[in-house]
């Protein structure tokens, strides 16, 4: 028998970020046309629409600024779309990509319908928002879910915190492209183009340019590492408010000329560029409740065989095993990272190692269709 959801998320493919991708990636392997997604209308949705194995339905999401709140249009074109195709499609349940928007309205659309009620949980949405009206609301959605999918157990925990039923709550990681992120890709002309030899150690590091990433504290823990010795470079994958301020911090910790911003990169390069480094390093630390939720950035690591450095904040002890597929470190400021760089990238056995564990686990139950079996196990139980 088909599956026949009907999937409220706001962010999804071509949209990027992690959580876009586990969607697309998931939804496509539970099912075909029987499973209608609404979402957001972005710039290149029409091309991505053309051949997805869903239904998709796309819809103008901008909050209104002047109006409170601000997503009182949002929650609105959620709730009317969401309605119109559930009382005209005979749909086995309603999944909701977050608590808010999406978890309220489906909440509400589910049960003036009769059916069942999903919302899936990241960590950084159920941390960041303070304990005013919107974390009331989000508290609501999910306590009142009939599942809650939890990516990691550092939000699982969170969430029984907040008053969620543990017996509601089902732990699924995100997962990776393998086919897509493998090792042995051809990499020589990256590290050529950056000037970078054989002999040098490339750090890399993925993610949005904004404080939380720890991206200045990686740049202020070269200085160390260039007087210890190591031929050592950095490159950024990204884009973000950060940008302006990580140029000037490598200028004056004097590695502007080991710092490499690359800005976007094409698809296709990406998963080169993980074969490229020697190690990767997202030093995520938690500002003002906002934090890593997981980090699919570092299974696409352990993907192409690469040992990982994590900030201990979040969620990460889920994406990184500390000690077997790479180090979790206390990343607020470089007196923890800067050693571990050192003796991680001073041990190439050791990363070989960690980077043939991570290699092994993300290909034994972290592929996205080993991610989508389970989804599909904890939805029909």
């Amino acid at each position: 028998m088909s599956n026949r959801y009907l999937v409220l998320t706001e962010l999804f493919l071509p949209t990027k970020g992690g959580t876009a991708v586990w969607f697309d990636e998931v939804y496509r392997r539970l099912g075909g046309k029987e499973i209608h997604i609404v979402t957001a209308a972005v710039p290149g949705a029409a091309e991505h629409d053309h051949d997805h194995p869903n239904r998709i339905h796309r819809l103008a999401l901008k909050r209104v600024p002047w109006l409170r709140p601000e997503s009182l249009v949002m929650y609105g074109r959620f709730f009317f779309t969401a309605l119109r195709l559930a009382l005209t499609h005979r749909f086995d349940a309603v999944h909701a990509g977050r608590a808010l928007p999406e978890g309220l309205v489906g909440w509400l659309v589910a049960r003036l319908t009769r059916r069942p009620v999903v919302i899936y949980a990241h960590g950084e949405e159920l941390t960041g928002w303070g304990m005013g009206n919107k974390y009331k609301a989000m508290c609501f959605a999910l306590r009142h879910a009939d599942r809650v999918i939890a990516n990691s157990d550092f939000t699982r925990e969170t969430l029984i915190g907040m008053g969620v039923r543990a017996e509601c709550i089902v732990l699924i990681h995100p997962g990776v492209d393998i086919g897509r992120f493998r090792p042995g890709l051809p990499f020589k002309d990256l590290r050529a183009a950056l000037g970078i030899g054989d002999s040098a150690k490339l750090i890399l590091s993925v993610g949005r340019l904004s404080r939380r990433k720890g991206f200045d504290t990686l740049i202020r823990s070269l200085p160390a590492l260039r007087a210890r010795g190591l031929d050592v470079h950095l490159a950024i994958v990204g884009i973000g408010e950060d940008a302006d301020y990580l140029d000037a911090l490598a200028r004056e910790a004097n590695v502007a000329d080991r710092v490499h911003r690359l800005g976007h990169v094409p698809m296709e390069d990406l998963p080169r560029w993980y074969n490229a480094c020697d190690l990767f390093v997202l030093a995520n630390r938690e500002i003002g409740g906002d934090t890593e939720g997981f980090g699919i950035v570092f299974l696409e690591a352990a993907a192409c065989g690469k040992a990982a450095i994590a900030g201990r904040a979040g969620g990460t002890g889920s994406a990184v095993l500390d000690g077997v597929t790479g180090v979790r470190v206390d990343a607020a400021s470089e007196a923890e990272l800067a050693p571990t760089l050192e003796r991680l990238l001073g041990d190439p056995q050791l990363l070989e190692a960690m980077g043939q564990a991570g290699l092994a686990r993300v290909r034994q139950s972290l592929s996205w269709q080993a991610v989508a079996e389970r989804t599909q196990d904890c939805l029909r139980a």
